[in-house]
């Protein structure tokens, strides 16, 4: 069995448990490709209704909720309890530390990836999104990341902070809004190099996986390249004297 086939199946068994079971059930953090995976196998699921969530509009990391579709139940009531929040406060004195930093001191603990959410990062600590039932144990067990001395507390996913979005705008002229151009564009790669990106399963337009480099992007359409950041293409319109398209596009930084 394919590590895609094993992910699978684990999908499908949670479908199955809130089918059969008649209760709602979800699984683990998925990644973009995960996600494309699940909405995959949730497509045809009967009797159950399914949607994503990752604890706050924007999240990269979601997990797939499946509820039993002739339950009267909001999206709300469904994924109340889902997710807890880790809060990492740093000393006043210490140095910003980088998603990477935090991250892994959590892979360092032996936590696996599909636990944890995102990790919203501030400059006096971070909050990140975790499974419930994991939460004492790192309570407990992270005091550092990297060389920095930590406090750690569990608080309810309704007190995330989200940390203020800070963005560049990059305006740009296109042939055509395609993604392989759009990827291009937002981040400074050539097109070669961004359609290979795509390929390869890096690139999420709209919190879903894209593998074509000519597939149409949308005004509004929020694109992320693994390793890279996020964009979001702001606007469209207008020729420039050589007959190509002008756009401007948001990269958060």
């Amino acid at each position: 069995m394919t590590k895609d086939e094993l992910i699978t199946a684990r999908i499908e068994d949670r479908i199955s448990q809130c089918r059969d079971g008649y209760y709602v059930t979800s699984t683990g953090f998925l990644d973009t490709h995960e996600q494309a995976l699940a909405v995959a196998a949730s497509r045809h699921a009967a009797g159950v209704r399914t949607f994503m969530y990752g604890g706050y509009e924007d999240a990269e990391r979601r997990m797939l909720v499946c509820v039993p579709r002739d339950i009267p139940m909001s999206d709300e009531e469904a994924t109340e309890g889902l997710i807890e929040v880790l809060r990492i406060n740093l000393p006043a004195i210490a140095r910003e530390l980088s998603h990477r930093d935090y991250l892994g001191s959590l892979l360092g603990l032996g936590i696996v990836r599909r636990l944890t959410g995102d990790i919203l990062v501030r400059p006096d600590g971070a909050d990140v999104l975790i499974l419930p039932g994991i939460g004492e144990f790192l309570v407990n067990e992270l005091h550092r990341i990297g060389p920095v001395e930590v406090k750690t507390e569990i608080i309810p996913a309704e007190e995330l902070k989200v940390p203020e979005v800070r963005f560049e705008i990059i305006r740009d002229s296109l042939s055509s809004i395609r993604l392989d151009s759009v990827v291009s564009s937002a981040f400074r790669i050539s097109r070669s190099k961004a359609a290979d990106a795509i390929r390869k399963g890096l690139v999420s337009m709209d919190h879903a996986e894209c593998i074509k480099p000519d597939a149409s992007v949308s005004e509004g359409s929020s694109i992320v390249l693994k390793g890279k950041g996020k964009a979001v293409l702001a606007e469209t319109g207008g020729e420039s004297r050589k007959g190509r398209i002008r756009i401007v596009i948001k990269r958060f930084i």
